[in-house]
């Protein structure tokens, strides 16, 4: 199996299915878990220096961060559902839990912080929609966490890709910090099919191919992105979703197209 691959487990007793740590992936700055959690079921954390957004992803759910607690946070019943998440965003070093009113699917985004802003709900008219390509090329995009709203470093967005759709295509990347060309960025893919016995392509590759691995994603994978490009494929008849968590020294989403594949866009 890929190194660059991470599968979904068995809940453990706070429901988590799958962790990535900086550890783990042996970076700086993103942090990454799912649980899956029933009714009635607290996941709780806190942790100083870090930062989080909490998504959740399908399902309902309380959400207490320090004193404040958000009620129903949430509420789509599947994640390819044309609708924004719940999300919260939790100052580094504040204590949050999220208690589930139904069965839910939580994302905890998280990247290192000082703790200098309010802790806050996302409301889901700024988790602003667009769609992004044409033809075979074209998904859709909500940003629930972008550039434009306050964080210290995360940055967290979710795409829909239609069945013999590409996406992040034309490879691109951003690992090389250079000043208005591109910033350095660490990312995680977490993958959803519908139907769930679905698979799609995720290619991440360098420049130099020191880095060159086509996985092979099935449904609850995570895909880490450290450095060079990484389109995604989705076969026909396999609708895809992912949600991207990226974060790094600094909170600007700059990319460069691969510039072989570059004639794609510039195209007409």
């Amino acid at each position: 199996m890929s190194r660059l691959r991470v599968r979904p487990q068995s809940p453990d007793k706070n429901g988590r299915v799958l962790s990535v740590t900086p550890e783990s992936a042996g970076w700086r700055h993103v942090g990454f878990a799912v649980h899956a959690i029933v009714p009635g079921q607290t996941v709780s954390g806190c942790e100083a220096g870090r930062e989080v957004c909490l998504v959740v992803l399908k399902g309902a759910a309380d959400v207490r961060v320090g004193d404040d607690v958000h009620s129903h946070v949430g509420g789509r019943k599947s994640v390819f559902e044309d609708t924004a998440p719940g999300a919260v965003y939790v100052p580094a070093g504040v204590a949050w839990s999220v208690t589930a009113s139904d069965t839910v699917e939580l994302a905890v985004c998280s990247a290192p912080g000082k703790g200098g802003l309010a802790a806050r709900r996302i409301d889901p008219a700024r988790m602003t929609g667009e769609v992004r390509g044409t033809g075979t090329n074209l998904r859709r995009v909500r940003n629930i966490l972008p550039e434009t709203e306050p964080a210290e470093g995360l940055l967290v967005v979710e795409v829909i890709t239609p069945g013999g759709h590409w996406s992040s295509y034309p490879p691109h990347k951003h690992d090389t910090a250079s000043q208005g060309e591109e910033t350095q960025l660490e990312e995680t893919y977490y993958h959803r099919l519908n139907p769930p016995q679905g698979f799609a392509v995720q290619r991440v590759y360098t420049d130099d191919r020191s880095i060159d691995e086509t996985v092979s994603v099935e449904d609850g994978d995570v895909v880490m992105v450290p450095c060079g490009y990484h389109p995604v494929g989705a076969p026909h008849g396999y609708d895809l979703y992912y949600l991207n968590v990226m974060a790094g020294p600094e909170r600007r989403w700059v990319f460069r197209n691969d510039p072989h594949h570059e004639w794609i866009v510039k195209k007409g």
